[in-house]
């Protein structure tokens, strides 16, 4: 069995037993759980659409642990938050079938002009006893995935810091009619101390050793990373065959998709990383609106700029590259923009794809492909030119 047909079988079988879980548990009570910071409300739907009990437990593991530990196992439903990984691996310990819903897809609840805590966990327990497609079920990491992230993400704000602190040190010396050298974000604080002002070192000076630190602590990050991809994520290496795809951006695109298995076509990656349009079509009215941005928002953001690499002046010659040309020589409004995004989309759907079968990258595979089918086509330019001179060489002869 090859890797597409083993991957086919999990999906399937996945499927099978969520729905097998579902089916078990049919008759059994729906409870909806709001999860707040400090305290989650509960609420339990019987089988004939009653409210059985409504609770309130301490949002903490202890808490938790005594609620579910002693209940027969249930349909259990939550949205997607800050505490949904936890509590629903918590729960999942107890036998109990959880499924987290898509707080973005949840509009009835969140626009409901009767918002509160115990009405929203009451929303999610009927709408789970009606039909648990209507959560838009999401599926989440698994804990060591989670932890990991955890360091892309502490990365992620170590650089935003960074760029806000050079922002302000720039602005703060602009003010007073001067200007910083340009300079890359690295030696920033080595290279502007000799053109700061002496009437703002004092107010400088503390922002470039923040500036200093910051620099330290992101390298660390960096290294942690490059360990990471070698020794739990080797994949990766396959990612980075691609010009503007680092170590960096291979492993965030495997953690946020988790499972490449997910997805049965590599193009489901695009609407699941929110980089296809809105719609909102009614009759003949069908308008040109923006990219969705659901899925993971720093993902979004590194593929937006390996694909702004792949277009600038630096990008390599490849059919991505060549593919964004094309769209930005359309022109109008925001080609540019638009070119970027579609090239981040595709991007997303290639890594997917390499990922799945573990392929050798060729950056120019449509020209190969062009060239191969060219020689046939010549051939058969030549004979049938050959055979008309033939039958006129004949016909003169005659």
């Amino acid at each position: 069995m090859n890797k597409h047909s083993k991957n086919a079988a999990k999906r399937k079988m996945r499927g099978a037993l969520r729905v097998a879980d579902c089916n078990l548990l049919a008759d059994a009570v729906a409870i909806g759980i709001d999860l707040g910071d400090s305290s989650s409300n509960i609420c339990v739907v019987d089988a004939a659409g009653e409210i059985e009990s409504e609770s309130r437990i301490r949002t903490t593991e202890a808490g938790v642990r005594a609620y579910f530990e002693h209940l027969a196992p249930a349909r259990v439903a939550m949205e997607t938050g800050t505490h949904s990984g936890w509590v629903s691996r918590l729960i999942a310990e107890y036998g109990h079938h959880v499924i987290v819903a898509n707080a973005r897809e949840l509009r009835n609840i969140h626009q409901s002009n009767h918002k509160n805590d115990r009405a929203d966990a009451e929303a999610l327990a009927r709408m789970l006893r009606a039909d648990p497609r209507l959560l838009a079920p999401v599926t989440l990491r698994s804990a060591a995935m989670q932890n990991d992230m955890a360091l892309l993400r502490a990365r992620d704000v170590l650089v935003r810091t960074r760029a806000r602190c050079t922002t302000a040190a720039r602005g703060l010396v602009k003010a007073s009619g001067k200007r910083l050298p340009g300079c890359s974000t690295e030696s920033f604080p080595r290279k502007v101390r000799a053109y700061i002002p002496a009437e703002l070192q004092g107010a400088l000076e503390p922002l470039l050793a923040v500036l200093e630190a910051l620099d330290v602590q992101i390298r660390s990050c960096d290294e942690q990373i490059a360990t990471m991809a070698q020794e739990r994520y080797p994949a990766s290496a396959v990612l980075e065959q691609i010009a503007g795809i680092g170590t960096l951006t291979a492993v965030a695109f495997m953690l946020t998709l988790g499972d490449c298995g997910r997805f049965e076509h590599s193009r489901d990656v695009g609407p699941y990383l929110g980089l296809v349009p809105r719609q909102a079509d009614s009759g003949a009215c069908s308008p040109q609106l923006g990219i969705t941005k659901a899925g993971n928002s720093s993902m979004r953001r590194l593929l937006v700029g390996s694909a702004q690499y792949i277009l600038g002046r630096f990008g390599p010659d490849t059919d991505l590259r060549r593919f964004g040309l094309r769209i930005a020589a359309r022109g109008g409004k925001n080609a540019k923009k638009r070119a970027v995004i579609a090239v981040a989309r595709k991007l997303a759907v290639l890594l997917h794809r390499l990922w799945v079968t573990a392929e050798c990258y060729e950056p120019l595979r449509n020209e190969r492909l062009a060239q191969t089918a060219s020689p046939t086509a010549t051939t058969a330019t030549a004979s049938t030119a050959a055979s008309s001179t033939a039958t006129t060489a004949v016909e003169t002869a005659a």
